[in-house]
């Protein structure tokens, strides 16, 4: 195959799964830091004339991971690559994506800005918070979807069916929720939070019914869990049977994991967008691969064919 696929040092493991998948080998490059923490990067093969893809999700550490993209491009760049495509399947910052109250950043346009211009040609991501980041670049944007592992993931399981609901943790992921529950056939239900006033205690409202069901929230991300084991607790004492919970990035920051261990959630399924092999032990969670979207789409990008079917989830 005429192209290479380079990795940062933000998720190793997963660039080698798709290296694994397509038959080929990592590129060769070495991606460390001088004394002093700044980044340095040496492209270890000529990369002249080829298609060259970088796989760099930008999870925590943020500023780190997104500045070894940017560096690794750079140096592919001047070493006369033809193009140049980051594979990036979680897209950090992507929840400031607009100005939600006065003297705020959208930092979300400001990394799509700096992404480009350090030489870029393409981006694939999964799952963006957000779809509208699409359009805060000026080059192609192919965001794909996490949803044919969690499908395969429900057949396997044999989930697919009327004991089983899908549920939204909050009003603002019903659009995704309901694409989840259209797609294996499933009734959907939705969780409305609030407070009728100031320092009273959140009202957890279930709305569709759930009594005597299998219940699985359905999100993008799991940050600190905080929203998902409310949702969780809701759902029991509305009468669910159980509770699991599906995202596709699993950021898991501070207390999350105790969070989570200590919750009514029995299982928590995630990808590995983000690389949480140090958590392989957690028997609570459940880590599924989309290395072979991933693959497919490298392929189907050199090859200058069409990927509109993973945009769609088949």
């Amino acid at each position: 195959m005429d192209f290479l696929i380079f990795s940062g040092n933000s998720n190793k493991s997963l660039a080698e799964s798709i290296v694994s998948r397509l038959g080929m080998r990592l590129g060769a490059a070495t991606v460390s830091k001088f004394s002093d923490g700044e980044i340095m990067v040496k492209i270890d093969e000529s990369v002249r004339g080829r298609d060259v893809f970088v796989v760099q999700p930008t999870n925590a550490p943020s500023d780190s991971n997104l500045m070894e993209l940017m560096v690794m491009t750079d140096a592919l760049k001047r070493a006369s690559a033809n193009t140049i495509t980051a594979i990036m399947p979680y897209f950090g910052y992507s929840r400031q994506d607009r100005a939600s109250e006065p003297r705020v950043p959208i930092t979300a346009k400001l990394v799509s800005n700096l992404i480009a211009t350090s030489g870029v040609d393409r981006v694939v991501t999964m799952d963006l918070h957000a779809g509208q980041i699409q359009g805060f670049f000026d080059i192609p944007v192919d965001n794909l979807y996490a949803l044919p592992v969690f499908y395969k993931y429900m057949q396997d399981n044999n989930l697919c069916n009327d004991d089983t609901v899908i549920v939204s943790p909050d009003a603002g992921g019903v659009a995704r929720a309901r694409i989840y529950a259209k797609k294996f056939g499933m009734p959907l239900a939705i969780i409305d939070k609030r407070r009728s006033g100031p320092n009273v205690a959140k009202v957890m409202h279930v709305i569709g019914e759930i009594a005597g069901k299998k219940c699985i929230l359905i999100d993008d991300m799991i940050d600190t869990a905080g929203t998902l084991t409310e949702a969780a607790v809701a759902l029991m004492e509305h009468g669910a049977v159980s509770v699991k919970a599906m995202a596709t990035h699993g950021i898991l920051s501070g207390p999350a994991i105790d969070r989570i261990s200590s919750s009514v959630i029995e299982k928590v399924i995630i990808t590995d967008t983000i690389d949480n092999t140090r958590l392989k032990d957690f028997t609570k969670l459940q880590i599924l691969s989309v290395a072979g979207i991933l693959a497919t789409s490298i392929e189907r990008i050199h090859n200058k064919e069409s990927i509109s079917s993973l945009f769609t989830g088949n």
